[in-house]
């Protein structure tokens, strides 16, 4: 028995072949290929993207995936939502669906673009999210260059995804309202769901996959100090739960090892050195289960 995976083409590729890398798998494919390896025997991927794939894996094309809350919604679809994966290309941040109009439109609100157009990818959720609200609006799907169709008044606003806005400020557009926020997910087929083998493997991905998640920015400090500066430094460590101490072969002195976040190592190591410790090392770390 093998369990199908959907492994999302585009913008998500890298960082998911980078994830299940860092979590224990290994995919590897030539940029032709929609079939990639995968050095299991119980796994096999399939390239999708990742506005597809919720559909194939409610159909049961695929048992498992990973793409986006947003296309979820898009699809309606009805899947079997594992786990959030909190991470994006290269922010590992949610990102956001907003109304974006031009800086010099005298739309504010959403009421304004009542019998306006609207140009965006997210076709069937920005409709069912305007005629709940009771606001009639025209929907047109973009094929691309979204920004630019209200730049150049071709639409009177868009709905268009961002992390920062950074690039939205930079064509002189401004948002006027946000949708919803989006960030990648592992889901499943619910017959799949409920097979014990494919559960049980699909739970091993989960775990797995979220650990690689917490390790990111963390990293693992080791160090050695005296008995007699052991309470000085403990003050300072922070920790998952509490560092672990090890006595050395010298009783009075004592391995120490800990998880931290990698910003503070910097100014974490001269305080510590002040306290007393020496004999560091520092770690990555690819999982923290």
């Amino acid at each position: 028995m093998k369990l199908k995976i959907g492994i999302p083409k585009g913008s998500l590729e890298e960082s998911t072949v980078e994830l299940f890398k860092r979590a224990g798998w290994h995919i590897t494919y030539d940029s032709r290929s929609y079939f990639p390896d995968i050095d299991d025997d119980e796994l096999t991927c399939t390239l999708v993207r990742a506005q597809e794939m919720s559909r194939y894996v409610e159909d049961g094309t695929l048992d498992l995936g990973l793409t986006g809350k947003d296309w979820i919604m898009e699809n309606n679809s009805q899947v079997v939502v594992v786990q959030d994966l909190i991470y994006s290309k290269v922010s590992y941040r949610p990102a956001r669906w907003v109304v974006v109009v031009r800086q010099d439109s005298p739309i504010y609100k959403l009421e304004d673009l009542a019998g306006k157009k609207i140009s965006t990818e997210l076709v069937n959720f920005t409709k069912r999210y305007f005629a709940e609200r009771n606001i009639p609006v025209q929907v047109e799907f973009s094929w691309g260059a979204t920004e630019a169709k209200v730049v150049e008044g071709l639409v009177d606003a868009i709905v268009e995804v961002t992390e920062t806005g950074s690039t939205i400020r930079a064509n002189k557009l401004r948002i006027i309202h946000e949708l919803m926020t989006t960030n990648p997910q592992l889901i499943a087929n619910p017959v799949a769901w409920e097979d014990p083998w494919k559960r049980k493997k699909i739970e091993q991905i989960r775990m797995l996959l979220n650990g690689s998640l917490e390790a990111v920015g963390k990293v693992g400090l080791k160090l050695n100090v005296a008995r007699e500066n052991l309470g000085r430094v403990m003050l300072l460590l922070p920790s998952l739960k509490a560092p672990t101490i090890s006595p050395l072969y010298n009783e009075d002195w004592f391995a120490v090892e800990t998880v931290v976040d990698a910003k503070l190592v910097r100014e974490l190591i001269p305080l510590l050195r002040e306290a007393g410790a020496e004999g560091f090392l520092e770690y990555s770390l690819n999982k923290v289960i």
